[in-house]
């Protein structure tokens, strides 16, 4: 019981942070925080609507209980992907920010989905 509470936490908190990002890439001229971090990745502004959709199609993977892994699994990669941008510009503190979302795609795939019987 205590598993699905714990799994079912990590999956609200990762599709709503996927649907921020989502939200937050599409609307990055009107946030120059996060225009900024994204142009210091190296991340071009012809990129950002691919970045959007690919963070709300990871929020879909992850609530269809089929696709589950695979959402887990693009989630993690986009976050090493992140990771080694901020790395191969200096960011290390950007880097290392970045361990504990890694780490909730990984413990999310452990546990498993939530509602599986």
């Amino acid at each position: 019981m205590a598993k699905n509470i714990i799994s079912l936490l990590l999956l609200v908190i990762s599709a709503a942070l996927n649907a921020r990002h989502a939200w937050d890439t599409f609307n990055y001229r009107s946030n120059p925080e996060s225009a900024k971090a994204m142009a210091d990745l190296g991340i071009g502004e012809s990129a950002m609507p691919f970045l959007g959709l690919l963070a709300i199609l990871i929020m879909a993977l992850l609530l269809i209980p089929q696709t589950f892994f695979l959402g887990n699994l693009l989630n993690a990669l986009a976050i090493v992907l992140i990771m080694a941008l901020a790395l191969r510009t200096g960011n290390y503190k950007m880097a290392v920010f970045e361990i504990p979302f890694l780490a909730m795609p990984l413990i999310m795939i452990w546990l498993g989905y939530p509602f599986k019987k």
